[in-house]
């Protein structure tokens, strides 16, 4: 299968390669009614406003125009407000908002635990949460910010491909950009449903035993049922050997070594160094099949736990892991 470029990138390289050569320059009328669509479009959204709206949280919330300088306090609201086409309204982040590299341009209200002062001088007329992302694990903050006249609009926790659309709708609404947001979803959706397709045709007998390591020794942890990576095996056709599992499980090592994996799977190769050689070393585990052939990978966590379009990218990258032969990278 062609390697998908990500879902942000996916229409101007159609566009691109549609087009076949050099691009002719658009005639001064053609020029004119470019910028009265646009100017349409444009006041077509402003028109859109006030708008009512209701957040994940059940809170109704009047949002009176569109919002022209937003803080989002979750990377993963981040993520999905540039893919949004956001990026000149967006004027706070958090430390952990490590893509698009813009982000890192923006500025940093602090970790998850967002810090007050920081959010209030950036004079946002939207925040862009989610329950668990309050100082001290309350809604207090979110009154605070409330109080100065600040709308606040708490998006869901996704742990699926559903969720993550209902997320990205969510967003779209508030900010006025639901056509965009509705293209965005579309094109996860075909991007996910090209994998699936492709899957179909991996036979049952050959089907993979996989074991998803999310945090290494001496604290094993690995990922069961209501989790991202648990929903990309079973698109892909490959067995989660903790599939009995439900959410971010402990396993010792030699629970491991009793499920022999044929494909191991880690998570953390961004801050650990050699996690397949530190895997290889573990007494016992000589033995597993993912071992014994170096069927050892690793993933970016962001792109298979971090709700966002990114998310097909990672389901792409785990496919063509598990079945190499299969999901063919160019």
């Amino acid at each position: 299968m062609k390697k998908m470029t990500s879902i942000v990138a996916g229409v101007s390289l159609f566009i691109i390669s549609a087009c076949g050569g050099v691009e002719e320059e658009p005639s001064s009328e053609e020029q004119a009614n470019q910028t009265e669509q646009q100017q349409e479009e444009g006041q077509q959204e402003e028109n859109a406003f006030p708008l009512e709206v209701t957040d994940a949280a059940g809170n109704e919330i009047t949002i009176e125009e569109k919002p022209d300088r937003i803080v989002s306090v979750v990377p993963s609201n981040t993520e999905i407000a540039f893919a949004l086409g956001l990026e000149e309204e967006i004027v706070g982040v958090t430390d952990f908002d490590n893509y698009p590299e813009e982000a890192a341009e923006k500025t940093s209200v602090g970790g998850l635990d967002f810090d007050m002062e920081t959010v209030l001088s950036l004079q946002p007329d939207l925040v862009l949460a989610r329950e668990s992302s309050s100082p001290g694990g309350s809604n207090e903050a979110f009154s605070q910010l409330e109080d100065a006249g600040i709308d606040v609009f708490i998006v869901n926790s996704a742990e699926s491909f559903e969720e993550t659309y209902d997320s990205i709708e969510l967003i779209g609404e508030a900010v006025g950009e639901e056509d965009a947001a509705t293209q965005l979803v579309n094109d996860m959706e075909a991007g996910v449903a090209e994998i699936k397709d492709t899957a179909e045709n991996i036979p049952e007998e050959v089907r993979k035993k996989v074991w998803v390591e999310i945090q290494p020794a001496p604290d094993l942890y690995t990922t069961g049922k209501g989790t991202f990576m648990h929903e990309m095996l079973e698109i892909i056709h490959a067995e989660n050997v903790a599939e009995t599992e439900e959410g971010w499980v402990p396993f010792s090592e030699e629970e491991v070594v009793s499920l022999q994996p044929e494909i191991i799977i880690t998570t953390y190769g961004e801050s650990v160094d050699g996690a397949g050689e530190m895997i290889a070393e573990r007494s016992g585990w000589e033995s597993i099949p993912a071992v014994k052939n170096n069927n050892v990978y690793d993933i970016n966590n962001d792109i298979v736990s971090r709700p966002g379009p990114r998310l097909v990218d990672g389901l792409e990258e785990l496919a063509a892991s598990v079945y190499p032969d299969v999901f063919e990278e160019e």
